[in-house]
This record gives structure tokens, sequence and C-alpha cells, in this order.
């Protein structure tokens, strides 16, 4: 299971993205305003119902949400 083309699908449907090129693995949600807090809850829901997999409060942390790596290495240790 791969969850990165989910998850990039997901943020270029769903969030204004300028330049989808520019989308790179690594590159911060956050800072470059792609998402926001009200777009961390529609992407947690996201990630819940697609991955089948429960995101606590506590996890709601950048490291787990501020990229397309980060959240498909928190996705897969859900998953794990």
């Amino acid at each position: 299971m791969d969850p990165k083309p989910q998850l990039r699908a997901f943020i270029l449907k769903n969030f204004y993205v300028a330049d989808p090129a520019q989308l790179t693995d690594d590159v911060s949600l956050l800072d470059r305003g792609i998402i926001d807090s009200t777009g961390v809850l529609e992407l947690t829901a996201y990630i819940e119902e697609t991955f089948g997999v429960t995101v606590a409060d506590e996890e709601l942390l950048p490291e787990n949400l501020d990229s397309i790596d980060n959240l498909d290495a928190f996705v897969r240790r859900k998953k794990s």
C-alpha cells in the first residue's frame, strides 16, 4: 500500500495549489498556505475514512500532517 498518490490527489482536488508541479513530497503544506486549521480537519477526516485509522487529537501535529512525506509516514505507522 502506497498512500502517497491518494494523499496527493486529495490535496490537489480539495485545496488550492497554485502550481501542482511545486507540490513535492517534502513541501510544507502549512507554510505554503495550502492547508489551514480547517484544512487539517478535512485532511484528518479523509485519512480516517480512506485508510481506516483513527487520528487522536494529540496526533494533530506538523510532524504528522505537514507534508505528503509526513502524511505517508503517519498513515503507514497507523496501519502497522
